[in-house]
C-alpha cells in the first residue's frame, strides 16, 4: 500500500511557496524529497504554483492611489445616496397606497353603475342583504385589500432597509 502522508510535507510546501526550493533548503530535506514520492510530487506542484504566482504578481497592474481614492469617494457617495433615499422611497410607496385607496373609495362613492351593482349584489338571493354578511362571505377580498393598503408598503420598507 502506498503512503498518503509524509512528516516532511509541511516543510517542503513551505519551502516551495516561499521560493526557497531547492536552492535554499538543507541537504537532508533535498535527499528526503529525492527518495519520497509524496514530497517529490508536492515540491513539483507547489513550485509550479509559486512560479505562476510570481509571474502574475509581476504582471499585475495596480492603479495609482489617486484613482483608488477617487473611486472610493464615488462609491461612498453613491452608498450614502442610496441610504438616504430608502425612507423617501418608503414614504412614496405608502403615499401611493393611500392615494390608490382614496381613489378607489371616491370611485366607489361617485360611480352610479358601481353603486347599483353593489345594491344588486346585496339584494341578490344568493347573498345576505346586510353589508356585514357580505364582508363575512368575502373576507378574503377584504383581507387582500387590507394587505395591499397597509402591509405591502411596510413590507417594501423593510425589504429596502436590508440592502
Amino acid at each position: 500500500m502506498n503512503p498518503v502522508e509524509c512528516a516532511f510535507e509541511e516543510e517542503v510546501l513551505a519551502a516551495a511557496m516561499q521560493s526557497r526550493w531547492p536552492d535554499r533548503v538543507g541537504a537532508e530535506l533535498r535527499a528526503h524529497v529525492a527518495s519520497c514520492v509524496i514530497c517529490r510530487d508536492l515540491a513539483e506542484v507547489a513550485g509550479a504554483i509559486s512560479d505562476v504566482k510570481d509571474d502574475m504578481r509581476a504582471a499585475a497592474q495596480v492603479p495609482d492611489s489617486g484613482r483608488v481614492w477617487w473611486t472610493a469617494q464615488l462609491r461612498a457617495r453613491r452608498e450614502a445616496l442610496q441610504a438616504a433615499s430608502r425612507p423617501i422611497t418608503a414614504v412614496h410607496v405608502i403615499a401611493f397606497a393611500c392615494a390608490a385607496g382614496l381613489a378607489g373609495a371616491c370611485f366607489g362613492a361617485t360611480s352610479a353603475w358601481f353603486q347599483s351593482a353593489l345594491r344588486w349584489i346585496a339584494a341578490s338571493a344568493s347573498f345576505a342583504p346586510s353589508v356585514t354578511a357580505l364582508v363575512v362571505r368575502h373576507g378574503a377580498v377584504v383581507a387582500g385589500v387590507a394587505v395591499l393598503l397597509f402591509l405591502l408598503p411596510a413590507a417594501v420598507y423593510l425589504a429596502m432597509g436590508r440592502d
